[in-house]
């Protein structure tokens, strides 16, 4: 009786001095989903980029993406197009940051020099895409604020959803709502909201794929704009992890050096 007595203790207490609100939750969530893809050092895919507007019509980009995870911060990447002939030879670089803010370089061989993407600029078309400039940096716990919504069944998977809004001032959204499957810890779907707080974009993650038995990795990508009908396809091949990139592949150099 008096080991029933103190288990009933035990479990009301821990009910009442551990209860959350929905931002702690949400941060909660987050810092697993964080957790569960630290570590994969380095990263090369091949990329399809694949353009439709409202009729249907279609074009297609190819380009070569390399990733170095960096600690204490945000990720390095760098982007080069190989396709089609007009903008070959095009590269993207990026420094992400988890506080301060992100850097951003793009060289167009046309001109031969190297374009530095203003900070209150990356709310704009990332190369016509339905990307923004801002939607191609690393994810970072602390970029945004988080808020616990619901659970929600998504393509008969079970999520978390949560609410997260952004700190950096010059986004071009009011906040996002992220489908993450409980199970895995990743994002299936992203609802974008504009400035006006109307529902602006959708990405949604398809096929996903496990690397190193730990990474997973969506082939597919779908950015929908529900304003202008236009959506671009993103179709990723060819991981290749712990490739023993050094900062020097990814100096701003890079940019020329990529052609």
């Amino acid at each position: 009786m008096n080991r029933l007595i103190l288990f009933t203790f035990l479990v009301g207490s821990w009910g009442h001095t551990f209860a959350i609100t929905a931002e702690q939750r949400g941060l909660q969530i987050i810092q697993q989903v964080d957790i569960r893809d630290t570590g994969f050092g380095d990263s090369e895919s091949d990329l399809k980029m694949i353009l439709h507007n409202r009729n249907g019509d279609e074009s297609t980009r190819v380009l070569n993406m390399k990733t170095l995870e960096v600690k204490g911060d945000g990720d390095k990447s760098l982007s080069v197009f190989s396709n089609p002939r007009d903008i070959k030879g095009t590269a993207f670089l990026s420094f992400t940051h988890a506080l301060e803010a992100d850097e951003q370089w793009l060289y167009l061989p046309a001109l031969k020099r190297v374009k530095r993407i203003s900070s209150s600029n990356k709310s704009g078309p990332y190369l016509g895409s339905e990307f923004a400039f801002e939607d191609l940096t690393s994810f970072e716990v602390q970029k945004y604020h988080y808020k616990y919504l619901t659970d929600e069944i998504y393509k008969n998977i079970d999520c978390f959803v949560l609410e997260l809004y952004p700190q950096y001032k010059h986004s071009g959204y009011t906040r996002q709502v992220v489908w993450i499957d409980k199970e895995r810890y990743i994002p299936l779907k992203i609802d974008y909201y504009d400035r006006k707080n109307a529902l602006l974009k959708t990405l949604e993650y398809n096929s996903y794929q496990q690397y190193l038995d730990q990474y997973w990795r969506a082939d597919k990508m779908l950015m929908t704009n529900h304003i202008t009908g236009k959506n671009t396809l993103l179709l990723w091949e060819n991981y290749k992890f712990r490739n023993n990139f050094t900062d020097r592949t990814f100096d701003r150099n890079s940019l020329k050096r990529s052609r």
